[in-house]
Formats: structure tokens, sequence, C-alpha cells
């Protein structure tokens, strides 16, 4: 099944990852003039963010909308937290960057990499603002899927992950 046959098997109410945003859900699916051309668009709301998205299906495929993971990947990223963290040695502004296209790549075990690489225990230094900023977008990406996927509230996840990283998340 190739990908655009998957886009075209959205339906409203599915729950989809926008690479960008994260996890919405398809509220409709509308024609809108844009520019004199008729378009049939994916209504998306974020409902969290109170943001609502219109993703032209044609573009939907190349923008990296997908459904949500299966639960096999959803188990994977959580091995992935239980892993060491993998800090490289280049500059901060080099590794920010690194973690801030994981994050917007809409792949899940990369998220879960920069949640891996990001937290910090009690007994660990301080997070600088920026390194706390870019922990705490993939970590919220990272329970709101687990939540979506497993139907849970977003607290059960959060406690989930907690959990599984070793109990107290960095604030």
């Amino acid at each position: 099944m190739s990908k655009s046959r998957k886009l075209a098997d959205f339906r409203p109410d599915d729950f989809v990852v926008y690479p960008a945003h994260g996890v919405g859900k398809i509220v409709s699916i509308d024609q809108q003039e844009v520019a004199g051309l008729n378009l049939e668009m994916f209504v998306i709301s974020f409902e969290k963010d109170k943001m609502t998205l219109r993703v032209p299906t044609a573009k939907a495929s190349a923008v990296g909308m997908r459904p949500l993971s299966s639960s096999d990947i959803v188990e994977r990223a959580l091995d992935t937290l239980k892993g060491r963290a993998r800090v490289k040695r280049a500059m901060w502004s080099r590794r920010a960057q690194e973690y801030e296209q994981k994050i917007n790549s809409g792949d899940l075990i990369s998220i879960a990499e920069v949640v891996r690489d990001l937290h910090r225990n009690d007994d660990q230094r301080e997070q600088s603002y920026s390194e706390r900023q870019l922990y705490e977008a993939a970590l919220e990406r990272l329970t709101r899927e687990v939540a979506a996927v497993n139907g849970i509230e977003e607290v059960k996840a959060q406690q989930h992950v907690d959990s599984v990283l070793g109990g107290r998340v960095a604030a």
C-alpha cells in the first residue's frame, strides 16, 4: 500500500501526527478555494495548543503527516528511554539543532532519543533554559502520542513515561 493510499484512509475523528505539531485529531475533510483552486483539506485540531491546521489532502504525505505509531513502535520508543544517554561532544548550538530536527521529524523513536539524552535526575547538574525547552517539547510530543496510541489520558501517559525514566522528570 503506497503512502498516498494510506492518506486516503484518514477519516474524521482519526488521530494523526503532524511532524511540526505532534498529535492532532482530524475534525473534518473540507473543500476550500485557495488562489482560484478548489482544494480538499484535512482540518486537524490540536486541542491542547488551541490550534486548527488545514492541510491539503494532496500534500499530506509531502509534509510528513502520518497515522499514530503502532503499539510496537511505542514500546520501542519506551525501551529507548531506558538506554544510556548519548550526548555528543559537539557545541551546544549544533546539538540543539540536531535535537530540534529530531523533534520535528515526527519519528517517535527519534523523539524518545531526545528525551533520553536530555533527561536529568535529581543528582545531575541543572539544565540550561534551551535544554529544558527542547526536553519539554520532546517529552510532550512523546507523551501525547503514547496517550493517543494507548487510549489513555495524558496524565496517565506522563506517569508511565516518568516511571520508565526513573520516576522524576526534570522541571
